[in-house]
């Protein structure tokens, strides 16, 4: 693959990833993360992918439908390594008891990749929030 095919490929990824989220699609995220995937979002930590699966569904199980939208993509490559930063915009919508409300949060993604036989899977995942508006109150495990 070239260097343009190999950043397409994690953008790709990085998509596949918002994509999952937004549709409940958990099985998906297997597309996205390598089994030992080493993830820290901050108000929770997995180090392997059915941690994340769980953990990310302690939050949107219950929230009504999300939007998110990543971009400012910024990939370095170095052979089957590579590592990208990536901003995304994530909008939720309450559902139940919690209709009505919002909860609006930008956060960074910085992710270590390695190319498996699959294609470009993230190794390590750090997320950080920048600014949150709304009520978190939506979200499942809110512990913001």
């Amino acid at each position: 693959m070239s260097d343009a095919d190999d950043r397409f490929a994690i953008i790709a990824a990085l998509d596949r990833y918002a994509e999952c989220l937004d549709t409940r699609d958990w099985a998906g995220l297997s597309d996205v993360f390598a089994d030992d995937i080493d993830l820290d979002f901050g108000v929770w930590r997995a180090s392997d992918l059915e941690g994340v699966r769980s953990n990310i569904r302690r939050f949107l199980d219950p929230c009504g439908p999300s939007q998110h939208l990543l971009g400012n993509y910024r990939i370095e490559l170095d052979g089957d390594r590579a590592t990208s930063r990536c901003y995304c915009r994530v909008m939720h919508f309450g559902r139940d008891e919690h209709a009505g409300k919002t909860y609006e949060a930008w956060l960074e993604y910085a992710d270590e990749w390695t190319r498996t036989a699959l294609g470009w899977r993230s190794v390590r995942r750090i997320a950080h929030t920048s600014m949150q508006q709304g009520d978190p109150s939506l979200l499942g495990s809110s512990n913001r």
